[in-house]
């Protein structure tokens, strides 16, 4: 229990504190975008905006996380956290396509940016968030927190991107600069986002997780012992690291106390292999459609017997 806990206790200090340290830049990155009539700073301002919904929804979502099943929630609150990645990369495309409409804006319009306050503003903002991004990499280890950290460390790519754009701006004076790089930012926040989003949706459509291949766990489970085949096999993510496992296997006509060894050895290998842990394994002693209550449907997956 202990071993569960501290990682959890760890992940909800971190988000409290990146959450304090994102509010606090939100309102620097306002006063100085407008102060500095600068579209990227205040662009970085909506990214954060979206960074702090999604710390605060990342930091509920852990303490989701860690309650225990119940009579209504039989699996217990794993996909908390997948929605939580799932709405906070949805909410950074929202963002991105917004940043694309203001830049798109302010090339038809240009306005005199200064670009002084811009590095300094910025520069504050890579050292905060590369900050807050180290320490979601030490407690990255499931999707809704390396969500987080993907919003923390696209904000410190893009706000190190302004400080490059803002020392352009001071030497060649071209006000165009600021757009176009909030295009960049945009750009970059889509395309990290997108991962995220395909990862999230297989998981709630309860795809097979990502580097699993049935098949190969349908060979591992021919090579145990006893089993003469394997049907009806389903893998999905009830959370981003927690897998779960059905199947029918087809063995012998032996007495349930025989067939105890080849359901241990079963779970084993998926474990030691796959990292799968919940596992519903029935039993079938007949080749049938239908006999006597072994079912075997004749359409959906179907891995082919073991040689």
């Amino acid at each position: 229990m202990h071993e569960h806990a501290q990682p959890g206790l760890r992940a909800k200090r971190v988000l409290r504190l990146a959450l304090v340290l994102t509010g606090i830049y939100i309102g620097v990155l306002l006063v100085a975008g407008v102060r500095a009539h600068s579209l990227a700073l205040l662009s970085e301002a909506g990214h954060n905006v979206s960074d702090f919904l999604a710390l605060l929804l990342s930091w509920g979502a852990v303490y989701l996380q860690e309650r225990p099943p119940t009579a209504t929630k039989t699996y217990g609150f794993h996909r908390a956290g997948v929605l939580a990645a799932f709405v906070n990369a949805s909410s950074l495309v929202l963002v991105s396509f917004f940043i694309f409409y203001e830049a798109a804006q302010r090339l038809l319009s240009p306005v005199t940016v200064h670009a002084r306050l811009m590095i300094w503003v910025a520069a504050a903002g890579v050292l905060i968030n590369g900050a807050i991004s180290l320490l979601l990499l030490r407690s990255a280890r499931d999707v809704n927190l390396r969500s987080a950290l993907l919003h923390m460390f696209g904000d410190t790519l893009s706000t190190a991107a302004v400080i490059v754009g803002a020392i352009a701006i001071a030497f060649t004076g071209k006000t165009w600069i600021d757009p176009v790089l909030s295009l960049g930012i945009g750009a970059v926040i889509l395309w990290s986002s997108f991962g995220i989003v395909r990862e999230t949706l297989n998981i709630l459509l309860e795809g097979s997780p990502s580097g699993m291949d049935v098949n190969a766990i349908a060979a591992e489970i021919c090579a145990v012992e006893g089993v003469r085949g394997v049907h009806h096999l389903h893998v999905w993510s009830l959370g981003s690291n927690t897998h779960a496992l059905s199947c029918h296997i087809a063995i012998a006509d032996i007495p349930p106390s025989l067939s105890e060894p080849i359901l241990q050895a079963v779970n084993a290998r998926l474990a030691e292999g796959f990292q799968i842990l919940h596992t519903t394994v029935q039993f079938e002693t007949a080749e049938c459609e239908v006999t006597n209550g072994c079912v075997i449907p004749l359409h959906g997956p179907r891995t082919p017997d073991c040689d």
